[in-house]
């Protein structure tokens, strides 16, 4: 199964989708997956917008009060919408469930014939008033005009308290937040509330508030450990169908590795029965104890199922806080970096020597992986940090049930040391490998808010991501590119596909005003590693021309003074405040070897599929 990103809904031809829960506006599919959706939230238009419109023990400090680290959910709830989330009667979609539109109503698209628990039953929990509204308004940049941003819109979603003036929420509720605001239960004050870091493979966000009027009387949950089976669980936040806190029962159905649909990233999740809907994102959900066990975060919609809902386990929260705590920032979950083949055929095994029912075929590694090091294709991996994995993939997950492989890889983190057990020529090895995030030769989100652009005679460069091809549309990114981004390697970490998005017409780039979405290979002879290169090498540029090359030896050629000379009055024509980003504007530092950056064949041309299943037989580690 592939992952899939925040705020869309692809079709499979299944009838069903993964829906995140804040309101969003519609978007298109970003890959080929198993549509991962995230239900809408109460999503408005600000009038005023000046845009262009186009657990276990604790973690860290004893401050967080969870109990348990054997949990990890899938649930986006907080809703954002996609274009086919309403509109397709057979396709499968993971959807958001945090934040809904306003004006939406009762009639939302979203209902569920999960019935509602009256509130009243439990109106004295505590644990309920440590639930707020969050309300966010979000201003997205304009990835097709990377020098301005999106028209200004408003999603609602919910969150929970922890200890320590800390809230957790889903890192979707808060993305591209220029405001987040929080509001008690029982309380009409709205108090401003800062994002100190954001999960997106996890989609978990840490808030603070710093007014102590909003703590008075709080007290933070607890959490509680990994669920079971059939055990009871209560969704408690603030959805669709009107202002007051919300209460949900249903039991746990299931708890596996699962895809997050906002980080396109596979992670442990639970999968619920209760009703998940718009506005529940960074809602927690409760076991009969009063313990949080998980933060609700996305739903499975289908024409032939009802009622799937995702939680995000206390394992992965914890794992979100305890890296938080060690780094003083959010660095992500680590990965092994190697495309893996099951060995269930016996023929398979006794081919590759090897002895028992068990181990994964190695059959590529990523480049940027520390594993390539140490590891090579046709090696067996039969074991990790001395756990045995099966011909299948799987490895022990509590008493009698088995779990994905890559479950055991996402308990580590960043620079952590893994211990793999490999069969290779028959031979078992023991080797060591560093652990660390995956780099993205395409990214599915951009660090740091703004894309970076250059813009060179009415040339307009930006690097290729996920957020561009969604906003541009896949029709009109061409097929090359596509399989480019979505089948290939980094070769080094800071490679970039970096494309001509467009060209803003003047005298001096006549000929060329047609020219959108292609790959920009080489200036001058020179291949170009990213978008700094680029300018970097621009400006160090002193020949008469400057020659850029694209796919299939298509040039495009511009006088270098003529140029220069037209790049002030080409950004007064098209309301452009600057040529570059502000970040092509520090010196370029070259840290890549020329070898690594020479050979064309390195780059974009080693078909793998960005999912954890290639297809079956294969997965991603």
């Amino acid at each position: 199964m592939a992952a899939a990103t925040c705020c869309f809904s692809a079709g499979t031809g299944t009838g069903s989708s993964f829906s995140f829960l804040t309101s969003h506006r519609p978007s298109t599919s970003l890959r080929p997956s198993p549509s991962l959706f995230i239900p809408k939230a109460v999503h408005q238009k600000s009038p005023s917008s000046p845009h262009h419109p186009p657990s276990q023990k604790a973690v860290g400090k004893q401050n967080f009060i969870w109990r348990s680290k054997d949990e990890r959910s899938l649930a986006n709830k907080d809703g954002r919408s996609s274009k086919n989330e309403t509109g397709q009667s057979k396709s499968t979609a993971f959807k958001f469930s945090g934040l809904q539109r306003k004006g939406s109503g009762k009639g939302a698209p979203f209902e569920s014939k999960e019935p509602q628990v009256e509130t009243g039953i439990i109106d004295d929990a505590t644990f309920l008033n440590a639930v707020v509204k969050v309300f966010c308004t979000h201003t997205a940049p304009d990835y097709s005009l990377p020098w301005q941003k999106q028209r200004q819109f408003a999603s609602t979603g919910s969150a929970f308290m922890i200890g320590d003036g800390k809230l957790l929420t889903n890192a979707h509720c808060v993305e591209h937040g220029t405001q987040v605001k929080v509001k008690r239960r029982g309380d009409d004050t709205k108090y401003v509330a800062k994002v100190l870091a954001r999960g997106v493979e996890c989609d978990i966000a840490l808030l603070s508030v710093e007014s102590k009027d909003f703590w008075k009387g709080a007290e933070p949950l607890r959490f509680g450990h990994l669920p079971h089976l059939q055990d009871a669980v209560t969704v408690v936040g603030y959805p669709l169908g009107g202002d007051t806190i919300s209460v949900t029962k249903g039991v746990v159905s299931r708890v596996e590795v699962t895809s997050y649909a906002h980080g396109s990233s596979e992670l442990l999740g639970i999968q619920i029965d209760a009703a998940i809907n718009p506005g529940n994102s960074g809602g927690p959900a409760f076991n009969d104890d009063g313990e949080c066990i998980g933060v609700a975060f996305q739903v499975y919609r289908s024409d032939d199922v009802e009622n799937i809902g995702y939680v995000i386990p206390t394992t992965v929260v914890s794992h979100f806080l305890e890296d938080y705590e060690r780094n003083g920032k959010y660095s992500g979950f680590p990965c092994l970096g190697v495309l893996l083949q099951k060995l269930e055929n016996p023929a398979l095994r006794a081919c590759l020597r090897v002895p028992s029912n068990e181990g994964v075929l190695v059959r590529k590694i990523e480049p940027t992986s520390d594993v390539s090091n140490v590891v090579k294709e046709g090696d067996v991996i039969v074991s990790f940090d001395g756990v045995r994995v099966g011909c299948e993939g799987t490895v022990p997950f509590r008493s009698s049930e088995r779990i994905a492989f890559r479950y055991l890889i996402s308990q580590k983190f960043t620079g952590d040391v893994a211990e793999l057990g490999i069969i290779r020529a028959g031979e078992f090895l023991k080797v060591q490998a560093v652990l660390k995030p995956r780099v993205h030769l395409v990214p599915y989100h951009i660090e740091g808010g703004q894309p970076s652009y250059l813009i060179v005679a009415g040339l307009v460069f930006t690097p290729l991501s996920e957020p561009l091809i969604e906003e541009e549309c896949e029709d009109t990114i061409g097929l090359k590119l596509l399989i480019k981004a979505r089948y290939s390697f980094a070769k080094f970490e800071g490679e970039q596909i970096v494309i001509l998005s467009q060209v803003l017409a003047n005298e001096v780039n006549i000929g060329y005003e047609d020219l959108s979405n292609e790959q920009v290979l080489k200036l001058n002879g020179t291949r170009i590693k990213n978008i700094h290169h680029l300018a970097h090498l621009v400006d160090s540029c002193k020949d008469k021309y400057l020659v850029f090359e694209f796919e299939d030896n298509f040039l495009v050629v511009l006088e270098r003074e003529a140029a220069s000379s037209a790049s002030s009055s080409i950004l007064i024509d098209y309301g452009i405040p600057a040529e570059r980003s502000s970040d092509l504007l520090e010196p370029y530092v070259d840290s890549i070897g020329p070898d690594e950056a020479t050979d064309q064949h390195e780059f974009g041309d080693s078909p793998v599929s960005n999912s954890e299943f290639g297809y079956d037989g294969l997965l991603w580690a």
